[in-house]
């Protein structure tokens, strides 16, 4: 505390609150850009602290943020922007701690096996390629009804057969089957995606598999209307547009990625051109700018509509209208949400005669985004997708005079500049979250998107208009023939020779500088913003310099990885397979798990001896393993996924340990290994939330 009161009293000493507050001043007439930016600081500091704030601390934030805008007002020019900037952050940190506490429910809190009984809410896919249901409504075996999780997921491994007629299952069903369940995994390393986190703002409290056949318990009841209908409509295109364009299509018009194979949603990845599978801005964009355009030239056919009607707003509450079906359809996810805020508020400004496409207007819908769902900062659907709007907005914003050239090879001239533009925001983004860069995703998307603009979505538009009619056949194959073309594409860009690079995973600070840095870029008027360039080229640098660590130890301690001069090797080249496959991504390495064990320096067996940094690590896996083992078995780090005695001389990770810690990373330090965890102490609020047998 002595510190901060000392760094505060040099800021104010240097006049920096004062300067400060000049300078925002001057930004009058271009600062509510900047009320989503201050908001999502705040909820951005609530994330990052490294203990759960107490709901006393949350309201004095609230409290305190709100004074601070009741306030501006009355303070002078320079202190009001300040003031409100002050104030939003605060309340930005305690609206994401309100919204953490408004979404806690039990989590499963040990392993458990047995019968399991839910309504279906919900059907996909798992990474792994099989069927898996969302649950809500849940009854779980020798677990109190007050403990039990609100939703779970459960993925349906078996025989083919089995998976086949899981798929047969209804939204609003109520389901019973016999399947394994654990708490949802925490990151598998300190500092990687909190998996549980995520799942706590879903409310999702277990997940697991099961092996045994679905048991339909009752049918589907009035609930889930909108779900049924949105399967339904996957299921008859899937049947009309057989294979992986059928599902193509599903995941076009209805968000239903089910009927998609993992292998093509991995093409799709690799070429930068995955982003059309989700239903985001660029649907709905090209959806509402179909119908708004669709019926705006209906109007002006007939003379009565075209001189006595306002046909600009009849068609923008047209697209709204269609927009708002969309959303519904298409199941309402947090991307399909967002895209819906914003071309809403777009079509809102068309209706009230004001710009449509403007700073303000993004910025709204940024705030609302993050007034419904705080938690979607973190997401990449929510960065990527402001990113590019906000590029794209103020680079066109900027052209003073119209694209050079004939005015036949202006719209070519604009899909060229707006696809670069979006790429080069949205790169950082997608290398972080995805440790890819696609080389040749500019191209791809140059190819694939205008098949999707001009002849997909106004196919699917089509086809939806006459399905109830039985004549959507045409209007189907007429979509097939832009898929194929989107797939080839795909195949191609992501099967050329060096498309694809691997990226190492960033610290935690590079995200945060390079933010900041785009916002001053984008955001501030005059020559300011070139000030942006410095967070920019310092989060460059640190990424740069990024050095991934020397251990990682799974959170189950069955898996441990060091790092030598080949890369990461691995301790076992079967299981924890999930585990793995992000470690080599984060490494920026082929995500290989066989290839990575070979490189283990020890011999094979149930104990692997490796080195690190003049350490000896042990891994031990198995009960009859761990018995061999005396002591520390002349290790200085014992790893086991078995409970193993305490003993002095080592460290020793096992499964009551790691329970505790989560998955834990050792970094090369001046002084040797320096250990890092993932589990905060006191926990925070996602990461306490287990639920012990009654």
């Amino acid at each position: 505390m002595g510190r901060l009161l000392t760094l505060l009293a040099v800021f104010l000493a240097l006049g920096v609150p004062r300067r400060a507050g000049a300078a925002l001043a001057a930004q009058r007439g271009h600062l509510f850009a900047w009320v989503p930016v201050c908001l999502g600081a705040g909820i951005g500091i609530y994330f990052a602290l490294p203990v759960e704030p107490a709901v006393s601390w949350l309201a004095a934030s609230a409290g305190l943020g709100a004074a601070l805008l009741l306030c501006s007002r009355r303070l002078p020019a320079e202190g009001g922007p300040l003031a409100i900037g002050t104030g939003l952050l605060l309340l930005g940190l305690a609206l994401a701690g309100t919204r953490a506490h408004q979404v806690a429910a039990p989590q499963l809190g040990f392993q458990y096996y047995g019968p399991i009984e839910g309504r279906v809410i919900a059907l996909d896919r798992s990474a792994s390629d099989v069927p898996r249901l969302t649950l809500d409504q849940v009854a779980l075996s020798r677990v109190a009804p007050d403990k039990t999780p609100v939703r779970l997921r459960v993925s349906l491994h078996g025989p083919p057969d089995l998976q086949g007629r899981a798929l047969d299952v209804r939204p609003g069903q109520r389901v019973a089957l016999t399947g394994h369940l654990v708490p949802p995994g925490g990151p598998v390393e300190p500092g990687g995606f909190d998996f549980r986190r995520h799942a706590w703002f879903e409310r999702i409290g277990a997940v697991g598999y099961s092996r045994t056949p679905v048991v339909l318990n009752t049918r589907a009841a009035g609930s889930q209307r909108l779900l049924r209908l949105r399967l339904a409509l996957s299921r008859r295109l899937q049947a009309q547009l057989p294979g992986e364009i059928g599902g193509f299509a599903a995941a076009l018009m209805t968000g239903d990625r089910s009927g998609m194979g993992q292998e093509t949603l991995e093409v799709l990845r690799r070429s930068n051109l995955a982003h059309l599978l989700a239903i985001s801005g660029l649907h709905m964009g090209l959806l509402t700018g179909f119908v708004f355009a669709a019926l705006r030239m209906a109007l002006l056919l007939a003379p009565r509509s075209r001189h006595h009607w306002p046909g600009k707003k009849i068609a923008a509450l047209g697209a709204l209208v269609a927009a708002t079906g969309y959303l519904a359809l298409s199941g309402g996810n947090v991307a399909t949400q967002r895209a819906f805020i914003m071309v809403a508020v777009m079509l809102g400004a068309v209706l009230a005669d004001l710009r449509a496409l403007s700073l303000r207007a993004v910025a709204l819908a940024a705030l609302l985004v993050l007034l419904l769902r705080p938690e979607a900062l973190l997401g990449p659907g929510f960065q990527m997708s402001f990113a590019a709007t906000t590029a794209l907005v103020c680079v066109f914003g900027r052209l003073e005079a119209q694209l050079p050239g004939p005015r036949w090879i202006r719209p070519a001239l604009a899909l060229l500049l707006s696809s670069t533009v979006a790429s080069a925001a949205t790169a950082p983004f997608s290398m972080a979250h995805f440790n890819l860069i696609s080389r040749y995703g500019l191209l791809a998307n140059l190819l694939a998107v205008p098949a999707m603009g001009l002849v997909a979505v106004p196919m699917a538009v089509l086809a939806a208009l006459l399905m109830p009619l039985g004549l959507d056949g045409v209007a189907l194959q007429g979509m097939a023939l832009a898929l194929r073309w989107i797939l080839r594409v795909a195949q191609v860009a992501s099967g050329w020779g060096g498309g694809v690079g691997q990226v190492v995973a960033p610290a935690p600070a590079v995200l945060p500088l390079m933010i900041a840095g785009g916002v001053l870029l984008l955001l501030w008027q005059g020559r300011g913003r070139w000030g942006g360039l410095l967070p920019l080229a310092l989060g460059v640098g640190l990424w740069l310099q990024t050095e991934r660590p020397a251990l990682l130890i799974s959170e189950s301690g069955g898996l441990v990885g060091v790092m030598t001069s080949e890369g990461r090797a691995l301790s076992r080249d079967v299981g924890e397979d999930f585990v793995a496959k992000i470690w080599l991504e984060n490494d920026g390495q082929p995500a290989d798990q066989a290839a990575s064990a070979e490189l283990w320096p020890g011999a094979p067996g149930r104990l692997r001896f490796a080195r690190v940094e003049g350490v000896e690590v042990l891994h031990v896996s198995g009960r009859r393993a761990a018995g061999t083992v005396s002591g520390c078995g002349g290790a200085g780090i014992l790893v086991a996924n078995v409970p193993v005695a305490a003993v002095q001389g080592c460290e020793i990770f096992d499964p009551e340990r790691l329970r505790a810690t989560g998955a834990v990373a050792f970094r090369r330090g001046p002084g040797g290994l320096e250990m890092e965890i993932s589990r905060r102490h006191p926990p925070r609020l996602w990461q306490s939330g287990g639920a012990d047998p009654q």
